[in-house]
């Protein structure tokens, strides 16, 4: 019987969960020195992108909660919070989102109370590996966000909208503005322009060389107060909170 295109990357994704399951997180799935496609190939055409999807509601809470640059990091949370948690993602690493949709969600309460800030590194290093410029272009929309103030909230949209197949390329300017148009107050004419116009190109490679700085060979890669999450913590929001009470965060 033939199999979808939607069922054999539906069994590449759960074969390739399973297959983190069995071994650290720190050893991610989307590793910046593998293959990961065709290297330097020429990625599938964002042409075809589906209609944008709005951000999980319960982003909503941290919309007036800070987000700042500094070198290649951004983040989010007041800078006096007690605790910190570093994270290292790729908008074009499909298990990125899968953290985003579970694990992740576990932080929204700490960050908005205060208790916990968060240090994003951007990296861009999967264009190289699939080909094509998606990787690129979701973060410089995503430095442009936090001028305008809407971090947190394009971050989630972001991710809501990262395709299945990860070789389709379709974080183009046009489908990040589109993105951004289900994000309350976002779109405006600075961040239109920084979007379409590639403003932040020259901060992408600072992000990269933090991202090099700190010996991160894939993503996600989670840091807890200097500590790596237990074996697959990351995937379970029940899970991930488990972890950050263990830190004294909760």
């Amino acid at each position: 019987m033939a199999v979808s295109k939607a069922g054999r990357t539906a069994a590449r994704r759960a074969a390739a969960v399973a297959a983190t399951a069995l071994i650290a997180v720190s050893a991610s799935a989307c590793g910046s020195g593998d293959g990961g496609g065709t290297a330097g190939g020429p990625g599938k055409s964002g042409a075809s992108a589906p209609a944008a999807q709005a951000p999980p509601a319960g982003g909503a809470r941290l919309a007036g909660v800070p987000a700042a640059v500094r070198g290649g990091v951004i983040t989010v949370g007041d800078p006096k919070a007690p605790h910190t948690v570093k994270v290292y993602e790729d908008a074009r690493c499909p298990f990125c989102a899968k953290f985003e949709e579970s694990g992740a969600r576990a932080l929204v309460g700490p960050v908005a109370d205060g208790k916990v800030k968060v240090e994003y590194t951007i990296a861009s290093f999967l264009d190289k590996n699939l080909g094509g410029s998606g990787s690129a272009h979701a973060a410089n929309a995503l430095r442009a966000s936090v001028e305008a103030g809407k971090f947190p909230q394009f971050h989630a949209a972001v991710f809501a909208n990262q395709p299945q197949d990860e070789s389709d390329d379709v974080y183009t300017p046009a489908f990040l503005l589109r993105i951004a148009d289900k994000v309350d107050g976002l779109r405006g004419a600075a961040f239109d322009k920084a979007v379409k116009g590639g403003t932040y190109e020259k901060w992408l490679g600072e992000a990269m060389k933090s991202f090099g700085a700190d010996g991160v060979q894939g993503t996600p890669t989670v840091l807890v107060d200097g500590e790596k999450p237990g074996n697959n913590s990351l995937f379970d929001q029940a899970e991930f909170a488990a972890e950050l009470k263990s830190a004294g965060i909760s």
